[in-house]
């Protein structure tokens, strides 16, 4: 393997960092399909990042659900022994990421088809609590996995991923041949069962998780701003266990009060994020929510959600070109981007105000949409490192150069994202099936919010 890994390398080396601009023909003999670099040096890079990051939701899946591992690590060493413990958001990325396998051609119609229907299959058996999934199961029997105390039952806002998964399945397949539209009439049953108003509790803001053993202990109110948004845009939006709109502008929005005038280096934060004072929170906020959710040109009455986005990319941008601790291969056209994922003491939310000199691939790469030069930058610069970050399944999850730190694991809310948002960047594939769905947009009507798809 880690010869094949070498000669990738080498080809990169030759494709990306020369002048010349010629056909490249990969033979990834891992993969057993070859990848032909037909285009510009730039779409070759972004085609080779996505075939080989979807590998972790294809040939990585757990077998009996087909739905995505929570982590897989290359060493084989599970301390929690959770090799078997299926994510139900980064499974929703990794649908979505099915999508976008069979519009490059990275797998055919027929596989893509015949994955889809395996997973929503086994997504209608499990057990779900109010219409909600919980965050993990055992993928081998199926069960429920506490992700932690009391948190044993569902879990809103990963149900909302997969809900984001589920609407643009069915998009994509409604008007297809009878098999098609029957999976899509599966998707949209998954869908509309989930009951987005029980979550209230009576209240007007959305709780998180709900448990058959301790009910509403865990008393976790969603509210803004973070990774969520995309919990109150689908719970809108549901034709059939619909929030208020009240519930929106109370919870989330915090009676108002999630607007702020703070800045982070002189740029405008415009959403009050849950950090501390003058702090931002990890990247994945500007991934999760808008893998379907379409920032650009979209607007309420607390922001223009392209700045919100964009800002606090540029945010993690200048903290690396300032690099105030000095951190090695940090920069703007170096590494950059500050998450949550593995960390040198274990798992860590990075940001700007908590770094531990660990940047994370997904953080830049998943930014492409918003800062399409700085992240291909990263995406080079990331390749120079050799197999040292390039494994199996693309970019390892983190690493720190400082500490010549390089472990060869991945988890799958990192990867998700990395597939899908490059694609949206390339195509706006998922942007558009999502944004376009009828019911997405009269929920979006229902909160305020415009958007260029509402004609």
């Amino acid at each position: 393997m880690k010869s094949t890994f070498t000669a990738t390398f080498l080809l990169l080396t030759l494709t990306y960092f020369s002048s010349c601009n010629q056909k490249v023909k990969q033979d990834n003999t891992d993969n057993k399909d070859s990848l032909s670099l037909t285009s510009t040096p730039d779409d070759s890079l972004l085609n080779l990042i996505q075939k080989q990051t979807f590998r972790y939701f294809w040939e990585g899946a757990e077998t009996t659900s087909g739905l995505a591992r929570e982590r897989i690590h290359i060493d084989g060493v599970y301390p929690l022994n959770d090799q078997h413990v299926i994510t139900i958001g980064g499974s929703g990325f990794g649908l979505m990421g099915i999508l976008v396998a069979m519009e490059r051609q990275f797998i055919t119609k027929e596989q893509g088809y015949e994955r889809l229907t395996k997973t929503l299959d086994f997504l209608g058996k499990i057990e779900r609590f109010h219409g909600a999934w919980a965050h993990w199961y055992d993928g081998t029997t199926g069960k429920a996995k506490p992700f932690s105390k009391n948190d044993n039952g569902g879990d809103l806002v990963e149900t909302s991923f997969m809900a984001q998964a589920l609407i643009c399945i069915r998009e994509y397949y409604k008007d297809g041949t009878d098999a098609e539209k029957s999976l899509a009439s599966k998707a949209d049953e998954l869908w509309k069962g989930i009951d987005f108003d029980f979550y209230r509790n009576g209240k007007d803001v959305l709780s998180w998780h709900w448990s058959p053993t301790s009910e509403w202990e865990m008393n976790h109110p969603i509210k803004g701003y973070d990774e969520c948004l995309i919990t109150y845009v689908v719970a809108a939006s549901s034709p059939t266990h619909a929030i208020p709109a009240s519930t929106y502008h109370q919870g989330w929005a915090r009676n108002g009060a999630i607007k702020t005038d703070a800045k982070k280096y002189g740029i405008p934060v415009l959403l009050k994020h849950n950090a501390l004072e003058n702090e931002v929170g990890p990247l994945f906020w500007e991934h999760y929510s808008y893998l379907g959710l379409n920032p650009n040109g979209l607007t309420d009455q607390y922001a223009n959600y392209e700045d919100v986005t964009k800002n606090h990319v540029l945010i993690n941008i200048e903290y690396a070109k300032l690099n105030p601790n000095k951190y090695v291969g940090y920069g703007p056209d170096k590494g950059w981007g500050l998450t949550a994922s593995y960390s040198i003491d274990g798992y860590n939310a990075h940001h700007p105000d908590n770094d531990k000199s660990v940047i994370s691939p997904t953080a830049a790469l998943s930014s492409m949409p918003y800062t399409p030069k700085e992240s291909m930058a990263f995406a080079k610069y990331a390749f120079s490192l050799g197999d040292k970050l390039w494994g199996e399944y693309g970019f390892y999850d983190a690493y720190s150069e400082t500490e010549n730190w390089f472990p060869q694991q991945y988890l799958a809310i990192d990867q998700g994202p990395i597939v899908v948002m490059i694609e949206n960047y390339r195509s706006k594939l998922l942007w558009d099936l999502f944004m376009n769905a009828p019911d997405v947009q009269n929920g979006l009507k229902k909160l305020g919010f415009t958007t260029p798809y509402i004609k």
